[in-house]
This record gives structure tokens, C-alpha cells and sequence, in this order.
């Protein structure tokens, strides 16, 4: 009883300390520096359908993560889009390649533009994408 006592008491020491390390992550890249890409740029989102499909990047694509397509970005790329009215803003990794429609710089993931968008019913922002220096 003792050691199956002690075993979940270090779990959940663990667990604790890789939210503590997660959080801390998220706030350095929050608190990083950015250099400014664009201003102005359409943002829009992926469709449910895409759910599942495999990216450009090779990744699987879900709509819950916090990712983006762009034409040019290397996978990988950290960057941070802000919405020019309401001034929220996420940061988001490019996974995939695209838009494919004319006059469209970015795709995000739904839950990346939902964060976003001052309309949830809208299906295009107007934003500011910085890279991550």
C-alpha cells in the first residue's frame, strides 16, 4: 500500500511540474521578441473537413491545435497574429501551405481564428502577422 501510495504521489508531482514547465513556455513565448511581417492581411480559417487530412508539413491536420498555413513560412515558424480591431492575439505555428485564394496571406486553425474574432460568424480578419525572432 505504501509504495502504490508513494507512486501516485510522485505522478502527481510530475504532472505538476510539466504544467508548471508548459505554462512557463507558453508565457516565454508570449513575452519573446517579434518581427513584424504584415499589416492588413486576410486571415480566414480551415474548414471541419480538413480535419484528420495530412498537412504539407507531413503533421495531421486538427482544427483544436493552435497552427496556420502559409505559402512561404518555413514549417515550423512561430508566429503571432493579431486582430487589427479588437487587438487579441495567438500565437500559432506554420504546419501547412496556403492560402490558395487570391488575396489571402494566412490560414488559421478554427480555434486560432474563433480566439481571435471579434465576429465568430465572420469567416475572414483583418490582422498583423509577426514572425518570431
Amino acid at each position: 500500500m505504501k509504495k502504490t501510495i508513494s507512486t501516485i504521489v510522485l505522478a502527481i508531482s510530475a504532472s505538476i511540474v510539466a504544467q508548471e514547465n508548459s505554462a512557463s513556455a507558453d508565457s516565454d513565448i508570449t513575452t519573446k521578441e517579434y518581427k513584424l511581417y504584415k499589416k492588413d492581411a486576410h486571415a480566414s480559417y480551415y474548414h471541419d473537413k480538413f480535419n484528420g487530412r495530412k498537412t504539407a508539413s507531413g503533421r495531421k491536420f486538427n482544427n483544436n491545435d493552435l497552427t496556420a498555413a502559409h505559402k512561404n513560412f518555413p514549417f515550423g515558424t512561430i508566429v503571432k497574429v493579431t486582430n487589427e480591431i479588437n487587438k487579441k492575439f495567438v500565437i500559432v505555428e506554420i504546419t501547412d501551405r496556403g492560402p490558395f485564394i487570391k488575396g489571402r496571406e494566412i490560414d488559421l486553425s478554427k480555434k486560432a481564428f474563433m480566439e481571435i474574432a471579434s465576429n465568430k460568424k465572420s469567416g475572414l480578419v483583418y490582422v498583423t502577422i509577426e514572425i518570431l525572432k
